[in-house]
Order: C-alpha cells, then structure tokens, then sequence
C-alpha cells in the first residue's frame, strides 16, 4: 500500500507504532518509503513510542520514531530528521 501511495505522489508517515515489537507491516513500509517521500510523526495524544508506551504522547518523543525508522533504514538518525525536515517543508510550502 505505501508503495501505491507514494506513486501517487503522496508522502508516508511513521509515528509511535513503527517502534512496537509487533510492527511487522510498519517496519517493512518504512524500509522502502523513498527518503523524499518520508515523514515522522508523533500520534498526538495517543501511541507514544518504546519506550514510553502508556504515556501520553508528545512532540518531544519524536526522536524515539526517528531512531526506529534510521535504524530500519540503516542511517544516522541525524540524516533522517534532515530529510524528514526538508520533506515536510515541502509538504507544507514552507
């Protein structure tokens, strides 16, 4: 499905379920979602991320899906958040 999304010219994003243990379908989506076409995201309020499950969700956890979605995708973490920044810049016309 993601692979049909982003041929539509869409974008995909992750939240706090790709970090899940079961997060079979999540994690497969996320290795190959093109890095133009990435997001993350946090699922405010609801679906914090490991290790935080059962706390409510903010945007100062967004780190925890980055690390998941850069050690999927076998980057820096730091490279990933520059990408997904750029992304949703131009997501959003900024």
């Amino acid at each position: 499905m993601a692979a049909e999304i982003v041929k539509l010219g869409m974008y995909v994003a992750f939240g706090g379920a790709v970090t899940f243990k079961n997060a079979r379908r999540a994690v497969q989506a996320a290795a190959v979602v093109p890095e133009d076409r990435l997001l993350v995201e946090t699922d405010c309020p609801y679906m914090a991320p490991e290790p935080l499950r059962g706390r409510r969700c903010d945007s100062s956890m967004i780190a925890y899906v980055a690390e998941r979605l850069a050690a999927i995708r076998g980057v820096d973490p730091q490279v990933l958040l520059n990408q997904t920044c750029a992304n949703a810049r131009a997501v959003y016309n900024l």
